[in-house]
This record gives C-alpha cells, structure tokens and sequence, in this order.
C-alpha cells in the first residue's frame, strides 16, 4: 500500500503515471530482500541534497552486492524530468531504488550486472513545525556489521525498526528510541536523534551501527555555522532524560520535535526552531 499520493514510476526507461508493478516473483529482490533505497524531498521548487541521496543508493547497492546501473549525475536529470508534472507548491518523496534480478551460482548471492532500478514520486505532505513526537524505549537494539549490512539503506533492515516502532506504539508513544549492541542511543526507530543542553547541541556519533544520515549531517553544519558548538559523542538514555529540548532529524520531515521522552517533558525550544529554520533558510540558499 502506498503512503501518498498521485504516485509516478521511473522504470524500463521511462515515466508511469501510476504505482507501478516493477517486481517479479522470481526476482532476487521480491524472495530474498536485496533491495535498496534511498529518500530525498522536492518541497516548494526545492530538492535539498538530492544529488547526495542519489549517489548513497549507489553506494548501498554496492554494500548488498548489487551492481549500480545508473550514474548520480543520470538519476538525478531523470528526478527532476520526472518533478516537472508537480505543482511547486507539491510535497513529494523522492525515492530512487535497486534490486537484484537473479542469483549467483548457490542463489543466496546477487549476480552481478543483474539489476532493478526504479524511481517512485509521490506527494506526501510535510508535518506542520508543531507537529511533535513523543519517544519510549525498545528492546529491540540496532545491529552491528557484522550482523547486517548496516552500511546501506537497505529494504532488509527495516523489520527490525519496524518491531522497534510497534513496541513504542503499543506503549503509548510515537517512536522508539533505540540503543546500539553497547546499550548506548543510537537513533530513533525511523530518524536521527539530537539532543540540546546548555544551549549546546548533542548526537550519536555514528558507530558503525546506524546510517549517519545526509540531513543529519546538514543540520550538524547548519547550527555550527550558526554558532552553535554541536558534540557527535556517547549518549546514554539518562543524558536524554536530562536534556532541554530532543528532536529527530530525517529526510522526511527534516526535524520533528520530541515533546516527551516517557515521563520526561519537554517544550519545542530555541534550539529545534533553529535546526528547522537553518535548514530551509540552506535549501533556499543553494
């Protein structure tokens, strides 16, 4: 089932206006899960870091071992070909993917020069400013390389956040917040995570066990162009209970406010005004 609407398909070459059937049963991706994908956003003319989502879904094909077909530079024109039926006024998810077509020799590998390559359009619209989130914890921890390919924004790891998210839903909260195989906080069941405390802002630093994300990074560069000294460091669910202000950082809604850490409150504050505002004030800027 989609999540937008007025739904376009890149495949074989060519635009679809529809959500297409791109899959075979007897591909390598639809019975073995080699997907791969990546999320970027055109919201009001604007496609902040497209280019850079465009070239990470080559990179995670070749974390899952399946050989990239189309250039950054390419799937980049073919985006935005594709965006010029939008209105400017649209919201629309980006999301370039590949897929394996066939196996190796033993079936379990990918073959290599085998691939699938689609691009889905579709309008989802962005969460108003307010808009918060409230975070619990999980049981469910994020794995390590050597357990998963954590490496690549890959379709195989996204039960696993997905157990995360129910478990928090089933609790009474919007997500989860989620440790590493350490017990330290790696990230939000579906986003990054920051912290602010003492007009300083804090975030995982990445340790191999959840993808860094590109807005992620934007934001880091955003508020220490604005002044703001930001630590990537170790964090503990106890720095987050102590913090002032908590939000989370995706290409989906670039921040979304964290209201409340279980019985921890907190109020939308200077910090995440500023992380949002810096973004977009960027994004128009380039």
């Amino acid at each position: 089932m989609a999540t937008g609407t007025n739904i376009r398909t890149y495949f074989n070459g060519t635009w679809h206006n529809e959500d297409l059937a791109i899959m075979r049963a007897a591909d390598h991706g639809s019975w073995l899960g080699s997907t791969v994908f990546d999320g970027a956003r055109f919201v009001n003319g604007l496609t902040p870091d497209l280019e850079p989502h465009c070239a990470r879904v080559n990179a995670s094909a070749k974390a899952l071992m399946i050989t990239p077909t189309v250039t950054t530079q390419d799937m980049v024109q073919i985006v935005l070909e594709g965006l010029k039926t939008y209105p400017k006024d649209a919201a629309v998810y980006i999301r370039p993917m590949y897929w394996a077509l066939h196996g190796g020799d033993l079936g379990v590998n990918p073959k290599p020069g085998a691939t699938g390559f689609a691009i889905c359009l579709e309008e989802i619209p962005m969460a108003p400013p307010e808009a918060a989130t409230t975070l619990t914890t999980t049981r469910f921890r994020r794995p390590v390389m050597e357990d998963a390919v954590v490496n690549a924004k890959a379709g195989c790891l996204y039960p696993n956040n997905a157990r995360m998210l129910m478990e928090a839903r089933a609790k009474g909260f919007g997500n989860a917040l989620a440790a590493d195989a350490l017990g330290n906080v790696a990230e939000a069941a579906t986003a990054n995570v920051f912290m602010a405390r003492d007009g300083e802002v804090l975030t995982p630093i990445p340790n191999g066990t959840f993808l860094a994300g590109i807005t992620r990074a934007r934001h880091i560069k955003n508020l220490r162009a604005a002044g703001v000294t930001v630590h990537e460091t170790t964090l503990s669910f106890e720095d987050f209970k102590q913090a002032d202000e908590v939000f989370l950082s995706g290409n989906m809604m670039k921040v979304t406010p964290v209201s409340a850490f279980e019985d921890r409150q907190y109020q939308i504050g200077p910090i995440t005004r500023m992380a949002r505002e810096s973004y977009w004030d960027w994004a128009a800027s380039v």
